[in-house]
């Protein structure tokens, strides 16, 4: 290769090499080599302008420097590269020349230090300048540039995955979602017009709406332990054969307890007047406790090794679920033979206090209430039982003017268009406060009219009482319903309301309120008067036939001496 080349490519290298490198070459090419390098190749094609002093430099520089690289690289070759193609070397060899000619102008350059550079390996034997032209060059020579220091080489950034999930997917989960309200919404429309329809047809269908929710209840409750024991069933290929028989059967025991009870108490009139109904009446708990046995003894024989284990734990879960659903069920029943308005009201407090919960907890919501339940929120909480507490008052006083709603029954075939007539409760009585006389003379300037008493309802009171508990306490609950199905890991109780998930998720807090509500009704509102059942029963219950006969003479007596007369 001619002096020339090799100039030439010395200078293409001072045209890519980094000058922040901060290095100088310590072998200089003097101007006599040159011209003498020049005269020699006279027979070639003529030469480019000579090089300045720096330009030689630099052409040094890089030569150094390619020689430190081949050093480091196994081959001398850069990664990465491979053998240039001869266009591509004509191509550089011409690119060349024009970048030497502009760098024989004058350049002002800052003072280089010329400390040789000791490299990281032991130098290897040099290299001869003619071998710089044979180094591997890309195959897709880069435009070349007239400034010094190149652009740096981009640098690939591997791709990370979006932080955000595709339009796709979120369009589909807003549309999940929107489906999701509306089927909820049109299921709750539906459970609350069969609602007020079975109230509009008496108390008999609302008793069996309270049995039929009960009794889903029970079943989702009970499934749970059946899932808890999967996985070892699965283990074993056998199964305890009397286990759902024996959970059913503590089932129909206890509610034939419970609304036996009930009925003997509130229709005794019916019950003891009947022959046939007489022994029933007055042996009802000998034949629930011998009901009760026989499943006791049943349980017992039914034992079997290799099941114990599971058969006592599903034996105590059936009874802790009789106590928290079946005898809940119980006192709702009672609450609708004392009036229906002892159950239509609180209920409707619960759906009341629920509905606005989800409002201003969507609303305003910020702060969560319980770990229990993520999407409560506190001003959920607080601004549903602002809702439920004003609620309270116009809805109870709506229905308070109905004899239908808070009359106790006395006749199960009765309904909302039957003239039911009875006395009422003193709590739904309009009374009169008296007030003090200041009080009452600054009120009476105030309206500008006299004012001396105030008119109230003792009924409000109770309103006031009943709405607390349905948002204070009532939703406990629930955040107990949702422990259990955390400690379960199940979002819902079961399907039976499409929306709504299972009946239990929608009963959690109506039984609470329920059991607080007769309670509540039995300890401060119930009047305890004699009635012709209660009376009845003792005479029954109480006295021989000889005795009854000799009642029934006397009180003939009694009454025609009042100028009544008697039938025969």
């Amino acid at each position: 290769m001619s002096v020339q080349s090799r100039f030439a490519t010395k200078s293409m290298f001072a045209a890519l090499s980094v000058e922040s490198s901060g290095e100088e070459s310590d072998e200089e090419i003097s101007e006599p080599e040159l011209k003498s390098n020049a005269t020699s190749s006279s027979s070639e094609p003529p030469a480019p302008p000579s090089m300045s002093k720096t330009a030689q430099r630099k052409a040094a520089k890089a030569a150094r420097q390619q020689k430190l690289q081949a050093k480091k690289q196994p081959n001398g070759v850069p990664p990465g590269t491979s053998a240039p193609s001869s266009e591509s070397a004509e191509i550089v060899s011409e690119t060349v020349v024009e970048t030497s000619t502009e760098l024989t102008e004058p350049l002002e350059l800052e003072p280089v230090d010329e400390t040789p550079v000791v490299p990281d390996r032991v130098p290897e034997p040099p290299i001869e300048a003619t071998s710089i032209a044979a180094v591997d060059l890309p195959q897709s020579t880069p435009e070349l540039k007239s400034e010094s220091t190149p652009e740096p080489a981009p640098v690939e950034i591997p791709e990370t995955p979006p932080s955000h999930p595709p339009a796709n997917i979120d369009a589909s989960e807003q549309v999940r979602k929107r489906q999701n309200v509306l089927t909820r919404t049109l299921w709750t429309v539906i459970m609350i017009g069969v609602f007020v329809g079975l109230l509009l047809m008496g108390h008999a269908y609302m008793i069996l709406l309270v049995m039929l929710c009960q009794t889903l209840v029970y079943r989702e409750v009970t499934a749970l332990f059946t899932l808890a024991q999967s996985d070892r069933r699965d283990e074993t290929n056998d199964k305890d054969p009397w286990s759902k028989t024996l959970n059913w059967y503590f089932f129909a025991v206890t509610n034939y307890f419970l609304y036996g009870e009930s009925i003997i108490y509130y229709f005794k009139h019916v019950v003891f007047s009947d022959s046939q109904l007489l022994p029933f009446a007055t042996n009802h708990r000998l034949i629930s406790f011998t009901l009760y046995t026989i499943g006791l003894m049943g349980f017992v024989l039914s034992l079997q090794k290799g099941f114990l284990k599971q058969q006592f734990g599903l034996f105590c879960w059936v009874h802790m679920s009789l106590m928290l659903v079946v005898v809940s069920s119980h006192f709702i029943v009672n609450n609708i033979l004392e009036g229906l308005i002892w159950f239509w009201v609180p209920a409707s407090l619960v759906i009341c206090n629920d509905i606005f919960a989800y409002v201003w907890g969507k609303w305003l919501g910020r702060t969560p209430l319980i770990k229990l339940s993520p999407n409560k929120t506190v001003e959920g909480f607080v601004g549903a039982f602002g809702s439920t507490v004003l609620f309270s008052l116009a809805w109870g006083w709506w229905f308070m003017g109905y004899n239908y709603m808070i009359c106790p029954v006395h006749d199960l075939g009765v309904n909302a268009w039957s003239n039911v007539q009875c006395v009422p409760n003193p709590v739904f009585l309009w009374k009169d406060w008296n007030i003090p006389s200041s009080l009452a003379a600054v009120l009476s300037s105030a309206l500008q009219r006299p004012i001396t008493s105030i008119s109230y309802v003792p009924y409000h009171f109770h309103l006031l009482s009943m709405s607390f508990f349905a948002s204070l306490v009532a939703p406990f609950g629930g955040f107990f319903a949702s422990g259990f199905k955390r400690a379960f890991k199940i979002k819902d109780f079961g399907h039976s309301i499409p929306g709504h998930g299972g009946m239990t998720d929608r009963m959690d807090c109506q039984f609470l309120m329920g059991v607080f509500t007769y309670v509540y009704y039995s300890s401060l509102i119930r009047v305890h008067n004699v009635t012709v059942g209660s009376i009845l029963q003792k005479i029954v219950s109480g006295l021989s036939v000889e005795d009854q006969l000799e009642l029934i003479v006397d009180l003939k007596k009694y009454l025609e001496g009042m100028g009544v007369h008697v039938p025969c």
